[in-house]
Parts: C-alpha cells; structure tokens; sequence
C-alpha cells in the first residue's frame, strides 16, 4: 500500500498514519502529517508491523513524529513537536529489536525537536535490544539528547551505524538541552562512530 501526495490531519490522543501488527510494506511518500495543536496526535506514523519506507514527509505538532523498529526514513523533516503534560517528545523513535530479517535506516534527514525533551532521534531499549540501525547524513538538534544512541538495560547494542551526521546548536547550545549524545555503546559488536561533526565545524563524539 502507499499513501502518496496526502496531508494528514491527526486524531485525537492516536496517530495520523497507522501499519498495523501483521502488516507489512507500507510506503509513505511526499505527505504532510500534523495535529492542530490543541489536542494530542501521540504519533505522527507509528509501525506496529514490519517493513515500511517513509520518505520527504513533513511531519509537526505532534508529541511524537515516527515510532518503528525497521524499515526506511529518509529525506524527511520533522520539527516542531508538541508538548502535552506527562509526554516524552521524540521525533524519530525505535523502541525495540528489529524483526528478524530486517533493519531500520535513518538517512538524510532533518530533524529538530525544538523541545527540551526527549530527543531529536531516540534508539530505546524499552521493550528490547537495539540492533542493526543506520543512522546517517542526518542535521540533528534539539530535545534533551538530540541522539539516544541505543544502550541500555535489555543488552549491549549492536550493528548500530551513526556516520555522517551534523549537529546544530540553533535549538540549544549544547544541541540538545543536555548535550549532543547519550547512551551509545561504545563496545558493540559492529557499532561504528564517525564523521559526526557540529553545523559550525568540529568533531562530535560520544562521552
């Protein structure tokens, strides 16, 4: 299925697009996805199933932009999220292990999360442990880590690819409230750290 050339209007406490469990192969493409502002859109795409592509899509003023574990994001623009009270706000999030088989690619996106939290691009253990991400030739910035880079209590991360990436301090001085970058396992087997430097020249590295 594609969805293609469509703005997006979000509902109520939900989403604006869904791919539910048991689904797979959804393409997202040249589409607007937004809430108005005034009643929470928990989340501009969320992916409960397994691959997806979503690609030049605009999504803002919502709490949360994407949520899946594999599939393809690319040559996107999130920005301006929404604050509701007790919310997390990330603008692309994966919260889990891929399925098995696949990977989640993070490319050429700009990103900025214009809040104090959570994060510009978040790779979470919440329900498992992260693997076999690409995140790359992406501008970065805001939340309070504009990079939660996939540690965690579930496990050691791994095949976890962060390359090329620019960070801006145009939200925070820091790029996120906090920092640039947070939880990265620097020992994972098959993680890879390089080429990520600030908008205004200089290495960004994990601490």
């Amino acid at each position: 299925m594609t969805i293609r050339n469509t703005r997006v209007r979000g509902q109520k406490d939900y989403w604006g697009i869904l791919q539910r469990e048991g689904h797979s192969g959804l393409t997202v493409e040249d589409v607007e996805v937004f809430g108005n502002g005034k009643v929470r859109t928990q989340f501009g795409i969320l992916n409960q199933g397994k691959m997806i592509t979503i690609r030049r899509v605009d999504i803002h003023t919502i709490s949360n932009g994407i949520c899946t574990e594999q599939g393809l994001v690319e040559d996107s623009y999130l920005h301006d999220p929404k604050y509701y009270p007790t919310d997390h706000t990330d603008m692309i999030m994966s919260t889990s292990t891929p399925a098995k088989g696949t990977q989640l690619i993070i490319r050429h996106n700009t990103v900025v999360n214009t809040l104090d939290q959570t994060g510009a691009i978040a790779l979470f253990q919440d329900f498992g442990v992260i693997r076999d991400v690409t995140v790359e030739g992406n501008l970065l910035a805001g939340g309070g880590w504009s990079l939660y880079a996939g540690a965690g209590v579930k496990g050691t991360s791994s095949n976890v690819k962060v390359i090329g990436n620019v960070f801006s301090r145009k939200v925070w001085p820091k790029g996120g409230h906090a920092g640039p970058v947070a939880y990265w396992d620097d020992e994972g087997p098959g993680n890879v750290w390089r080429g990520n430097t600030w908008e205004d020249g200089g290495a960004v590295n994990p601490d």
